[in-house]
């Protein structure tokens, strides 16, 4: 019986062991959504994330046209790839859904988050949470004579960053948006 010979570079495995075009490791996506501004719309949208065991890290809506009567959903979510296309599918075909992005891979873009931070102490503590807000930039929105409220905005690595540095000087309470985002570009 002859041997079957293979051209330089061909591949031996048979086809069904093909390897997937997904990756297995899980991601960090954000995903810019466009939907009609009307009753129920945002419900559907993250039952869709809940129905199917999806987790949403970061949640922000509000309505960018008046007139048009149209809502920006910005979801941060991870999962695998072909999780990510599955999810970007779905809320795609929901009906008051008008466009989705996928930010992440669509190229540069710019995320952002504004947190409120309170932040109790006196003395040496009071003195460090002032200096520390003043290296992260961050404003003193309301004080009194042993606590402080500040404001801060940049990306989740800052502001979860001042959170961890604000933690032992005597942070007690923390409100954050959720991230906003919009791709670089003239597009």
């Amino acid at each position: 019986m002859a041997a079957l010979k293979l051209k330089k570079g061909a591949s031996s495995h048979s086809a069904y062991n093909l390897r997937p075009t997904f990756s297995d490791v899980e991601e960090r996506h954000t995903l810019a959504v466009l939907v009609a501004n009307e009753a129920g719309v945002l419900a559907r949208v993250i039952g869709l994330f809940s129905g199917r065991g999806y987790n949403i890290e970061s949640l922000t809506v509000a309505e960018v046209d008046h007139e048009k009567q149209l809502s920006r959903i910005t979801i941060v979510t991870t999962g695998t790839p072909q999780m990510i296309e599955q999810i970007k599918a779905q809320v795609g075909r929901i009906v008051a859904v008008y466009d989705v992005h996928d930010l992440t891979v669509e190229g540069p873009a710019v995320e952002r988050e504004l947190a409120l931070f309170k932040v109790t102490g006196t003395g040496d503590k009071r003195i460090e949470a002032l200096r520390l807000a003043e290296i992260f930039r961050a404003n003193v929105v309301d004080s009194t004579l042993d606590s402080f409220v500040f404001e801060i905005t940049g990306d989740v690595g800052k502001i979860d960053a001042f959170a961890d540095l604000m933690r032992p000087i005597g942070l007690i309470e923390m409100a954050r948006t959720g991230v906003a985002a919009l791709s670089r570009g003239p597009e």
